[in-house]
């Protein structure tokens, strides 16, 4: 973290790297608007999440989103704030959200160029219990200057042109990359703004955490089994690594980043193709880990050259660490020869 003062005339606020950016890349100024209406939605979002308690706006909202998990109230405010805020931007033309069945094809008079994969509110199921939550976006550039479509939408995560997330925790923090590395702003709530604390964040070569919900241990099969007996109980006699898991993504994924290890929700017997929402979980979170030099993979290919056949599909998420990553596809290689 920066140990900079809040108030010297030098911080670099989001609004301000955001501009800097676009007039780095002489682009249109569509990426500018888009990003900080985006910024926006997270900010209010961010005070909704602070006050849900007192507003009673936490507990079952009696409803069921489309991918099957239960939708609290705070989700259907912050799904609202972020498609109002990005409809509202002039810069889009397809959004996809966790909590909504189709794709929203922006009407001719607001449209922009560009598709927005979101979670509003990951990790919905902590709102209760006060644990960290999050949102989550991946940004594309339509290629094709035709009307829009949903397929506009199904396109591999290597074509990311921006993605990042927000923590809402015990401060609320943006990590975002535009391709040029990662870096992270934390919301100072007197200035309203969100400030660079992190600047090219670097993921650890090698890690000392392993994160996933060991719950389903009897369901997981031999290859990451036998990946886990070797972090708990290593033969080189070096230190055995510690679990860590918060059943927040954002919360997870940002631990890890920060401060290395591995991250896994692979494919198990109950979950077959993994639980993951590929276009706006795993394909944001793998091209910030890439940008901070980790690796994703779905235990057989690269999260980010999956090519999407529906907006809502599911993959296995294997991210974090190159050395720890790469150890755990040695093993899945290991147990395919084998098999």
């Amino acid at each position: 973290m920066s140990d900079r003062s809040p108030f010297e005339t030098d911080m670099v606020t989001l609004t301000r790297y955001v501009m800097e950016k676009g007039r780095q890349a002489k682009g249109t100024g569509e990426m500018t608007q888009l990003l900080n209406s985006m910024l926006t939605a997270i900010k209010a979002i961010s005070s909704a999440v602070r006050k849900a308690g007192i507003a009673h706006m936490f507990g079952i909202a009696g409803q069921i989103n489309v991918t099957g998990d239960e939708v609290k109230k705070l989700d259907v405010l912050s799904n609202d704030l972020v498609i109002n805020m990005l409809k509202s931007s002039y810069s889009t033309c397809v959004l996809v959200s966790e909590e909504n069945k189709e794709a929203i094809l922006i009407p001719k008079d607001k449209r922009g160029k560009y598709v927005v994969c979101f979670d509003p509110l990951d990790g919905s199921s902590n709102i209760d219990c006060l644990a960290s939550i999050g949102t989550i976006f991946a940004i594309y550039r339509k290629t094709v200057d035709d009307e829009p479509k949903e397929e506009d939408a199904l396109v591999a995560g290597h074509n990311i042109v921006a993605a990042g997330y927000a923590l809402y925790g015990s401060a609320t923090l943006v990590a975002l990359s535009t391709g040029q590395g990662v870096d992270c702003f934390m919301l100072d709530p007197a200035l309203g703004d969100f400030i660079l604390v992190d600047k090219n964040v670097r993921i650890k070569k090698k890690g000392k955490i392993y994160s996933l919900n060991e719950g389903y241990a009897k369901y997981f099969d031999p290859a990451l089994t036998e990946y886990l007996h070797n972090k708990k109980f290593p033969e080189d006699g070096s230190a055995p690594y510690s679990s860590r898991y918060v059943g927040s993504m954002v919360a997870d994924v940002h631990r890890t980043l920060m401060y290395g290890g591995i991250f896994m929700y692979p494919a198990n017997q109950k979950s077959p193709k993994g639980k993951l929402r590929l276009l706006y979980e795993c394909n944001p979170m793998a091209f910030i880990i890439e940008q901070a030099g980790g690796m994703a993979t779905t235990g057989t290919e690269r999260v980010l050259d999956v090519k999407p056949e529906s907006i809502h599909q599911r993959v296995p998420l294997i991210l974090g660490s190159p050395d720890d990553v790469q150890e755990y596809i040695a093993c899945v290689q290991k147990h395919q020869k084998s098999s």
